[in-house]
């Protein structure tokens, strides 16, 4: 493959390098910081020979490559020339908090993760090697290869500090150094001699808490984020004569006097916390574990993994091991492998055989996002089958207890991190967990999973050659003509009808701006623009749900679709406010029956997107679920057909 074409072809569909504002890359994925997301072509992107997928979340853009990114990455990075002087030109997004903070660990931790990858197996092939008696704890080469391994753990305070320091946009050098002092030996034995004699250290009058800070995560992230506010402070208040020595000497004084007396101990103390609150909940683990092995897909599509990430490397490095993250992680990646596994083995389709093959492969090994995208978000079965697995497998190390000593990629090849203590009882629950996840992923997928009725027909065919001026009518015709039973190709009683909940333009769930309707996670169906004020039943059956927030009404139609009615995006974050229940769970509706009256111009005035997805949440079970996009209808109208 030509990487640096691929490169070139990824940044002109971005917006080119204008565009760019920040741009890193973690296993699988080229991570973009955009200006303006809307200058971005993703559905090009997503045709791109050599690119798996686009992702949107925790306030990046996102372009699947698979394990090749790294070949990507580096001509794209030389393409990009992104300079310290540019970052200043960014024009800020309003994101969320919650995006805000996604995006912020992720930037932080993304950029040190082949270093902990890389000491986590180094431990674990030590761990083969006591445990087959190649050679012994107090053997040379033991201790050789062991402190190998832990070098990165041991000064990670300093590989965080170099990453938080881009982030935060200040000099990664005073940020290292920070971390150096934070673990220089004269400082380590100063907190040991203090912790002996009980006497206090002191900086002057200053107190200098007696922490021990090697390993550590919280601290040097605060410290960082306190330089970030100094260093442009100390380079007003520095006089130009002597700027080049004034403003480090201004920020690293101030800011390491405040990280040793103040910074330092507010984050060790939170990560102990954190720590003894985790250990409190290892009686429940099973049901935490059960909870992350299944909506672990879920996270790292939407960017929300890179918040549980550090709280299982805060467990290692306070505890020990860490029971509540890496295992369940393991059970999940192992079940996403095991579906795509299943689509490989049973698709008729030479290229979805192909791509399956590899990315379960892939995703057995740790790394999931080529079938995560690939395979299990496209045909919905295997990541509800991953799901299922992830939940069975998660619910198995958790009430084992199964506890990971050093990390990596939670995959088959990292099972010997679970080797610790004194025997190879986490190793062999592990290994069981990750086989369970595998099977239940791979049986449910294998029985469920059906080839898609166009992938089938294209597959070994030449397509027709239809002039664009006809390809264009024959669109036309189909988006605004609506399909009623009567033109059904499958006789009346197999085809139904969902109805639109509320008057407006149709559009495709792919134009909506939440990963999770746009990529059909939910189900197929549409998404209404709407102009009134009155959302209806869009079937006749029953209320299964109405939410106490009123955002989102849930109906079990007589024909047997269940039928999800979101209205609008993130409204769940009003309350229930400018939303009025017209009708209650457990009702009988028909096609037309008022639900929820909407104030929807004070929603918009809020800050929200109005657009209202109306999906069949069991489309699995049915032969096809199409949408009618493309025009204008009124509330009670045909929108979606359904053949079983």
């Amino acid at each position: 493959m030509d990487y640096k074409r691929l490169a070139e072809q990824i940044l002109e569909l971005v917006g080119g390098k204008e565009n760019v504002s920040g741009l890193v890359h973690c296993a699988t994925r080229l991570r973009f910081n955009l200006k303006d997301e809307s200058k971005a072509q993703t559905d090009a992107l997503k045709k791109t020979k050599g690119v798996v997928g686009v992702a949107k979340s925790g306030g990046q853009y996102q372009v699947i490559i698979g394990s090749d990114v790294a070949n990507v990455f580096a001509p794209l990075n030389e393409l990009c020339d992104l300079k310290e002087s540019r970052v200043g030109e960014e024009q800020k997004e309003k994101k969320s908090k919650v995006a805000t903070a996604i995006d912020t660990l992720s930037g932080i931790f993304t950029p040190i993760l082949p270093a902990l990858t890389a000491a986590g197996m180094l431990k674990a092939v030590l761990s083969l090697l006591v445990a087959f008696k190649l050679v012994a704890s107090s053997d040379q080469s033991y201790q050789i290869l062991n402190f190998m391994g832990d070098a990165t753990f041991y000064f990670l305070p300093i590989l965080l500090a170099s990453s938080a320091a881009k982030k935060f946009k200040c000099n990664p050098y005073l940020a290292m150094m920070l971390g150096g002092i934070l673990l220089h030996p004269n400082f380590v034995n100063m907190v040991s001699a203090s912790k002996e004699s009980g006497e206090a250290i002191r900086l002057f009058m200053i107190p200098i808490y007696n922490a021990s800070y090697s390993s550590s995560v919280i601290p040097i992230i605060l410290a960082v984020w306190f330089m970030s506010v100094v260093e442009p402070i100390a380079d007003r208040i520095s006089p130009k004569a002597i700027k080049f020595f004034s403003k480090p000497l201004i920020t690293i004084l101030v800011s390491g006097v405040v990280t040793l007396s103040v910074l330092g101990p507010i984050g060790y103390v939170i990560s102990n916390y954190i720590a003894t609150f985790l250990r409190a909940m290892e009686s429940y683990g099973w049901l935490v574990s059960m909870i992350l092995g299944a909506v672990f897909p879920l996270l790292v599509m939407t960017g929300t993994h890179y918040a549980i990430v550090p709280v299982g490397i805060n467990n290692r490095m306070t505890m020990g091991y860490d029971s509540m993250v890496y295992p369940n992680n393991l059970a999940s990646n192992v079940a996403q492998g095991g579906a795509t596994l299943a689509v490989a083995f049973k698709s008729k389709v030479s290229e979805i055989k192909q791509l399956a093959m590899s990315a379960g492969i892939t995703a057995v090994c740790g790394i999931t996002e080529p079938a995560l995208y690939g395979i299990n978000v496209p045909y919905r079965t295997p990541l509800y089958s991953a799901m299922a697995g992830g939940a069975v497998g998660g619910l198995f190390v958790g009430l084992m207890h199964v506890k990971n000593y050093s990390g990596g990629s939670p995959g088959l090849l990292t099972l010997p991190s679970y080797i610790g203590g004194d025997s190879l009882r986490d190793l062999l629950f592990a290994s069981i967990g990750a086989g369970i996840a595998f099977v239940v992923a791979f049986v449910i997928c294998f029985i469920l999973y059906k080839d898609p009725k166009e992938a089938l027909e294209g597959d070994g065919k030449e397509k027709d050659s239809v002039s664009a001026e006809n390809k264009s009518t024959v669109e036309t015709e189909k988006t605004e003509t609506f399909v009623s039973k009567e033109d059904c190709a499958q006789p009346a009683s197999d085809c139904d009808m969902v109805c639109s909940p509320v008057s407006g333009n149709v559009i495709p769930l792919s134009e909506v701006k939440d990963e999770v309707f746009s990529q059909g996670i939910l189900g197929n169906g549409v998404a209404v623009i709407p102009d009134e004020d009155v959302i209806v039943s869009p079937v006749n059956g029953t209320i299964v749900s109405i939410f106490d927030t009123l955002h989102a009404v849930g109906l079990l139609a007589d024909s047997g679709e269940e039928v999800l009615i979101h209205i609008g995006l993130d409204t769940v974050k009003l309350g229930g406010k400018y939303f009025k229940a017209l009708a209650k769970t457990g009702d009988r509706v028909s096609v037309g029956t008022p639900l929820i009256q909407v104030e929807f111009d004070k929603v918009k005035e809020a800050g929200y997107d109005t657009v209202t997805p109306v999906l069949v949440s069991n489309t699995a079970v049915y032969r096809s679920v199409t949408g009618e996009t493309g025009k204008h209808v009124k509330a009670g109208e045909p929108v979606i057909q359904v053949q079983k």
